[in-house]
C-alpha cells in the first residue's frame, strides 16, 4: 500500500511538471494561439491551452498510449482523449470492456473514472496539422519514461498508431528492455510478448482519417480492448 501511494504521488508530480512544460517553442506557440483564437463552435469555452496531463488508475494493468491531444479536443478540455471524436471512440470502447465507468467524456470533472487503465500520449501538446517533429517527440519522451517507472502494475500496452508504437518501443529500450527478433513491426491487431510478461498490442489510431475512411471500424477497435481484457484474465493479479 505504501509503494502504491508513493507511485500515485510520483505520477502526480510528473503531471504537474507536464502542465508547466515549454520545452518545444513551436508547440507552445501553436497551442496558445489555438486557445486564444478558438473556433466558432467553441467560442464560449475557456481553452486549456497547456500541455495535457495523463489520466487514469495508478494501479492500472493496461496502459494506452496515443499520439497527442487534438487542437480543439484535449487542448480545449484539458484532459487527454476528451472532447473530440477520437476520444468518443476510445471512451466508449473502454466503457464497454470494463475499463471506464461511463461511455462518454466531454470535459474535466464530468465524472469519468478509469479502472485498471491509464491513458497517456507520445506528445503532450497539440502539434500543427497533427504532425510532431522527431525532436519534439524526443523532448517529450522523458515524461513517458518517468510514468512507466511508477506504473508498476502494467501488463498490457495498447499503442494507438505507429508513432505511439515506435515511441513505446524506444522508451522500453531506454528502460533496459531487449526487443525480440525480428523487431516488432506495427500492424493493427499485432501482439508482441516482451520481457517480464509485458505484452504490446498495436492498433490503428481512432482518428477521423482512419474512422471516416473505415480503415478502422468499431468492431476492429473494440476487438483490441476485448483482447486486452482477455489477456488480463489469463494473467490474473
Amino acid at each position: 500500500m505504501r509503494a502504491m501511494s508513493g507511485n500515485r504521488q510520483a505520477l502526480a508530480q510528473v503531471q504537474t511538471e507536464v502542465i508547466q512544460c515549454t520545452r518545444c517553442p513551436r508547440l507552445t506557440r501553436y497551442r496558445q494561439q489555438v486557445a486564444a483564437v478558438k473556433v466558432h463552435r467553441y467560442r464560449d469555452w475557456e481553452y486549456w491551452g497547456r500541455p495535457i496531463p495523463s489520466f487514469g488508475d495508478p494501479e492500472a494493468r493496461v496502459l494506452i498510449l496515443g499520439l497527442a491531444p487534438a487542437a480543439h479536443g484535449g487542448n480545449r478540455t484539458g484532459r487527454i482523449f476528451t472532447g473530440d471524436r477520437s476520444g468518443d471512440w476510445l471512451t466508449r470502447a473502454l466503457y464497454i470492456h470494463g475499463f471506464a465507468n461511463q461511455s462518454t467524456s466531454i470535459a474535466r470533472g464530468d465524472g469519468l473514472e478509469l479502472k485498471d487503465c491509464y491513458v497517456t500520449a507520445a506528445l503532450r501538446c497539440a502539434p500543427p496539422q497533427n504532425r510532431p517533429t522527431r525532436q519534439e517527440l524526443e523532448k517529450c519522451r522523458p515524461y513517458l519514461l518517468r510514468e512507466l517507472a511508477h506504473l508498476s502494475m502494467i501488463r498490457v500496452v495498447v499503442a494507438l498508431g505507429r508513432i505511439a508504437f515506435d515511441t513505446f518501443l524506444k522508451a522500453y529500450r531506454e528502460r533496459g528492455g531487449t526487443l525480440p527478433r525480428p523487431r516488432p513491426k506495427f500492424a493493427h491487431g499485432a501482439r508482441f510478448h516482451l520481457a517480464n510478461g509485458l505484452i504490446l498490442v498495436a492498433s490503428y489510431h481512432p482518428s477521423q482519417q482512419n474512422t471516416l475512411t473505415r480503415r478502422l471500424t468499431q468492431p476492429m477497435f473494440h476487438a483490441i480492448f476485448r483482447d486486452a481484457r482477455r489477456l488480463l484474465s489469463r494473467k490474473g493479479r
